[in-house]
């Protein structure tokens, strides 16, 4: 009895400890989606039709996933690269505080860079023309995709190049000595040895980078404002103009899908990460 009292007792603890949070998701994400999902439907479908035969609508979705094809799969790529060269080295703790600087760097002066880069006077152009290579009018023109690939990875790198190097430290050295004694090649100790030891840290990256892949907005506004080049017309721009002319059942009804959409995606990620765990 006296032990029901007391787990009792810990668990009312700990359902208080959490209330807080939980209310504060209720009010801030579960009461406002919920009033978003009724305002999707006030018109019956009309609003989803709506979206599905927009242009910018389209336009916007092509976009924001190949910017998420190309600028993940390389911040991932070379941020483990990264890691993988210097998370046994000395100055390893020198090498995170460096890499780390990009995510203070104040939006306002990332702006700064960019228009400094890549202004048609800029100091890109300026290179190019010492190579005797043609300017490029970076922000109007489809090269506007790469400067804000660039900037993702830039302003990313040195978090994921931290989370990886967290990761690796967690990996007994013993496994890796094992592996080299028995023959096995750089190479082969990282393929087979160190890559599965990382799953479950390259699921949390691949989240917290998918993430941030949106957050690239404020730079794109702030460099071309609310109707940049077509090929980085983001869903966040899309949605910041339609907030703007207050055409509120359109955004409802596209954020609808959208949180259905990733929803999805992350759960068959998740599910995919915990199959291969269990064999």
């Amino acid at each position: 009895m006296k032990l029901f009292k007391k787990w009792s007792s810990i668990w009312q603890s700990r359902w208080l400890f959490l209330l807080p949070s939980m209310a504060g998701v209720f009010v801030f994400a579960v009461l406002p989606f919920g009033n978003m999902l009724i305002q999707s439907f006030s018109g019956g479908l009309i609003n989803y039709k709506t979206v599905f035969t927009n242009e910018a609508f389209h336009l916007a979705i092509k976009n924001t996933f190949r910017f998420v094809g190309v600028g993940i799969p390389l911040l991932l790529l070379l941020s483990f690269a990264a890691a993988l060269g210097i998370y046994k080295s000395k100055w390893v703790r020198l090498f995170k505080s460096v890499y780390l600087l990009p995510m203070a760097v104040p939006t306002a002066v990332v702006v700064l860079i960019w228009k400094v880069l890549f202004h048609r006077e800029g100091i890109g152009n300026q290179m190019l023309a010492f190579f005797h290579i043609e300017a490029v009018d970076w922000m109007s023109t489809d090269a506007a995709f790469v400067v804000l690939v660039i900037s993702y990875i830039w302003k990313n790198l040195g978090y994921t190049i931290v989370l990886w190097i967290a990761g690796m430290a967690a990996i007994p050295d013993s496994i890796i000595e094992a592996a080299r004694v028995d023959g096995a090649t750089q190479g082969q100790c990282v393929r087979y040895m160190v890559l599965p030891q990382l799953k479950p840290v390259f699921y949390t990256i691949t989240m917290l980078s998918f993430l941030n892949s949106f957050k690239v907005f404020r730079e794109a506004y702030l460099v071309a404002g609310a109707y940049p080049q077509k090929s980085i017309y983001l869903l966040q721009h899309l949605f910041n103009n339609w907030f703007t002319n207050l055409e509120i059942e359109k955004m409802s009804s596209a954020a609808v899908l959208l949180a259905v959409f990733f929803a999805l995606c992350s759960l068959s990620l998740k599910n995919l990460w915990e199959k291969e765990d269990a064999y």
